[in-house]
């Protein structure tokens, strides 16, 4: 065995590490030197490590609503009214409302209405979005000019002031709130993808595509959204939790979730008059939109790594 440590260097430079090879073996060069990566093998990258922990917490989450009725304590609309307004103890881990609803158990189904909400809210716009705003990007001219148009048009006015319009004229209810959602906040990402799709779409690899003779809708879907997505993703990670509170603030002001839904803002409204007694109806619910905006933020700051082109 013959042990290369180290290797003639040039112009005074530091010598670099060499390979310890098998003296003699065929097709390997004796002074191979080693390769630099940056990274020692095996460790994982802190931004990948951020996508694990935020993709965890978010299973975590996903499977606590999943099995509410397994985990939860009691129902969501058990009432004890021996034990209204209880405080934190072994029994009530949350303590209870006004009605005697374990906290707790409300909180772990109240899971189901907010995850959903997030979900949908982001789900609608986003793909509604991504489809006017890859158009518009990609073909310009007259199509650009009206969706950039409908997207001034939507922006013209305060977007909290505009979901609120919208769903008071449709009525209250989460349904029309996702209707309202859908109609207001897809212009962000259309505007997101559009400048990203401008720039994108005269790069060398999207010609090669077309000289190939690649139809505009695999070009588009399979070489310059993949590129350009991730910027339009970790938005929505952004926004999952952006619509939480939203639904949020439409039940503080009666045109969300209709009682005696467990959702989080609804239940942060009922409490709103115990504040001073009872903080604990409205803080816990509070802190569980806090860990679950945590938790999609830290997703999608590893999402967003891991989805750059440099990094693939």
């Amino acid at each position: 065995m013959t042990d290369l440590t180290s290797a003639t260097p040039r112009d005074g430079a530091t010598p670099a590490p060499l390979a310890r090879v098998p003296a003699g073996e065929p097709g390997v060069s004796a002074a191979m030197p080693l390769r630099e990566t940056g990274r020692r093998p095996g460790i994982i990258h802190w931004r990948e490590r951020n996508l694990l922990i935020g993709g965890g917490m978010i299973l975590a989450i996903v499977l606590l609503a999943l099995f509410a009725p397994v985990i939860a304590p009691h129902g969501a609309q058990e009432t004890d009214y021996t034990a209204r307004l209880a405080s934190p103890s072994w029994s009530h881990p949350f303590g209870t409302d006004n009605l005697g609803r374990d906290i707790l158990s409300r909180i772990i189904y109240g899971t189901r209405i907010d995850l959903r909400v997030g979900a949908i809210s982001v789900l609608l716009p986003f793909i509604l979005g991504t489809i006017l705003g890859c158009v518009a990007g990609y073909y310009g001219g007259w199509l650009d000019t009206i969706v950039m148009r409908l997207v001034d048009v939507v922006q013209a006015f305060p977007f909290l002031i505009l979901i609120i319009a919208i769903v008071a004229v449709l009525g209250p209810g989460l349904r029309n709130m996702y209707i309202a959602v859908a109609i207001v906040a897809w212009v962000t990402y259309a505007r997101l993808l559009r400048g990203e799709i401008l720039v994108a779409k005269h790069r060398e690899y999207v010609e090669a595509a077309r000289s190939m003779g690649a139809s505009d809708v695999r070009v588009i879907g399979r070489h310059i959204l993949p590129n350009v997505i991730s910027s339009a993703l970790v938005y929505a990670m952004a926004d999952v939790i952006l619509y939480i509170v939203l639904a949020a603030s439409l039940s503080y002001l009666g045109l969300g979730a209709r009682p005696p839904a467990p959702e989080w803002g609804a239940m942060i409204t009922d409490g709103r008059t115990f504040l001073s007694t009872a903080w604990w109806i409205s803080a816990f619910p509070g802190l569980a939109i806090v860990v679950t905006g945590i938790a999609f933020s830290i997703l999608g700051d590893g999402l967003a790594d891991a989805l750059r082109p440099s990094r693939r």
